[in-house]
């Protein structure tokens, strides 16, 4: 009863490497920003929050449209990549950045959740013994944060899975190009018959969301034992 086309099952492949390549790409950031948020003092540091978490409350279709300003041909930023002869509207990249931007404040708030639960008693003394900011960073801060990292992780993965909105906006909905599960489900449901279709790729999301959440879990109770 549900089977699965090629370019359903490239859909599938295209998910999965957005998702996968938009949380490893935002994860370097991601820490750093949830460590400035969680420990710098520095005024106006309110204002970076309010400006990461921005694209949780706009509507993905506002953050994909101010991407397409800002990295079309005629956008500040697009002029320099097309100097470079990069390219990245109605591109594969060009679906990682939107998933990037759009699951990013989900990464940092988790993050940074974890590193304000650890106990600054732990880094003082650490500092105190002798040992530098990196160490402290690497020994400490981030082995504590692992769960919130794993955590965040989870979260940006599965959220980069269903996004839609900015995506349809930056990269388009081209067959075997940009087309992720949610837009071959939106081209589904626009195409008369194509009911049963989008409701197998629906049932695939759900099992791969699913399946993620699991993973979370079992890396999650494999950190506790440690």
């Amino acid at each position: 009863m549900f089977t699965l086309s090629n370019d359903d099952l490239t859909a599938i492949r295209l998910s999965l490497q957005v998702a996968m390549t938009a949380t490893l790409v935002a994860l370097p950031p991601g820490i750093a920003v949830a460590y400035f948020l969680a420990f710098s003092k520095m005024r106006g540091k309110a204002l970076v929050e309010g400006l990461i978490n921005l694209p949780l409350v706009l509507p993905p279709v506002v953050v994909g449209y101010l991407l397409l300003l800002l990295l079309g041909r005629n956008g500040w930023l697009g002029g320099v990549l097309a100097d470079l002869n990069i390219r990245v509207i109605f591109t594969l990249t060009g679906a990682i950045i939107a998933s990037s931007v759009v699951g990013f404040p989900l990464l940092v708030r988790s993050i940074r959740i974890g590193m304000e639960g650890i106990d600054r008693p732990c880094i003082q003394a650490a500092r105190t013994l002798g040992a530098s900011w990196w160490d402290s960073l690497f020994t400490i801060i981030l082995p504590l944060s692992g769960r919130a990292i794993l955590a965040g992780m989870t979260l940006m993965f599965a959220r980069s899975l269903g996004e839609f909105g900015a995506t349809i906006i930056l990269a388009g909905n081209i067959p075997g190009v940009t087309q992720t599960i949610p837009l071959a489900i939106y081209e589904y449901t626009s195409t008369p018959g194509g009911d049963r279709m989008a409701l197998t790729l629906c049932l695939v999301s759900i099992l791969l969301s699913f399946i993620v959440l699991l993973a979370s879990g079992a890396a999650s109770k494999s950190l506790d034992r440690k």
